[in-house]
């Protein structure tokens, strides 16, 4: 299975609403300026990793419809349509379904429960799936059978206490690796990988995005960014101070995939 090989993405342009997006920790309102900068920034690194990315219109009564990978996850020739955790998330499922429809020749739909792709971490061994304030048991179970039947093997997991997604503490490095805060990497749930502790202090910079020979991060983690290199990493620091005021991690601002 292609974890972080891709060819193409989607993603949403951030409607104006976005300062009014969901956010565990108020640290104020976004610049929208701020926002649209750091976002066309992103899909310049998209671009510059060699990915041809659709980027889908602003959806104004959807504040964090800007998060796409929430909604769905996408595979070679598959797309599945989750539920959100969020209320006031569900009904944008509705609007990305008919662009998955036109670009994967089979679309799944999550049938019970809910499910935030942020939650949704697929490695070359399994998928894990943290069960979180966004993503119930129900909805892992109703996952896993849906990964089935493209042949891939689901794992429910736990993401940890106070935690908003799984991958706001983890992220794929490689095929072995799996860049970890120490809280989840102490849970043992990546034994048998090689894991990559994060630096104390900066365990927000978990939430890296691996694309083809090039590593995403916030550029707010000098030390982690300076680990990885030593590893052999490509870095691509993105900066990410206003829209992270909405909960926003790197992975769930695009949907990728191999064709």
């Amino acid at each position: 299975m292609q974890v972080f090989e891709f060819t193409n993405a989607i993603v949403r342009t951030p409607a104006n609403s976005i300062v009014n997006g969901l956010r565990e920790v108020d640290l104020g309102p976004p610049s929208l300026e701020g926002v649209r900068d750091e976002h066309a920034a992103y899909i310049r690194a998209l671009e510059g990793a060699g990915l041809s990315v659709e980027a889908l219109p602003p959806l104004e009564g959807f504040p964090d419809s800007v998060f796409v990978e929430d909604t769905a996850l996408v595979f070679r020739g598959t797309a599945i349509v989750l539920r959100p955790g969020a209320p006031t998330r569900r009904d944008e499922v509705a609007e990305l379904a008919p662009v998955l429809q036109r670009r994967f020749d089979r679309v799944l739909q999550l049938d019970d429960g809910f499910v935030d792709g942020g939650d949704v971490l697929a490695t070359p061994r399994c998928v894990f799936i943290g069960k979180s304030a966004r993503t119930n048991a129900q909805g892992a179970d109703s996952l896993i059978s849906s990964l089935a039947f493209t042949g891939m093997v689901g794992r429910s997991v736990t993401t940890p206490r106070g935690v908003l997604h799984f991958k706001s503490d983890c992220a794929l490095l490689d095929e072995e690796s799996i860049l970890s805060t120490a809280r989840l990497a102490a849970s043992g749930v990546f034994d048998g990988f090689r894991v990559i502790v994060l630096p104390e202090g900066e365990e927000a910079a978990a939430n890296a995005v691996r694309i083809n020979d090039h590593l995403l991060i916030a550029s707010a983690y000098p030390r982690t960014a300076e680990m990885l290199a030593k590893l052999g990493h490509r870095i691509v620091p993105l900066p990410t101070g206003e829209i992270a005021k909405v909960d926003a991690g790197l992975s769930c601002l695009s949907l990728r995939w191999s064709e």
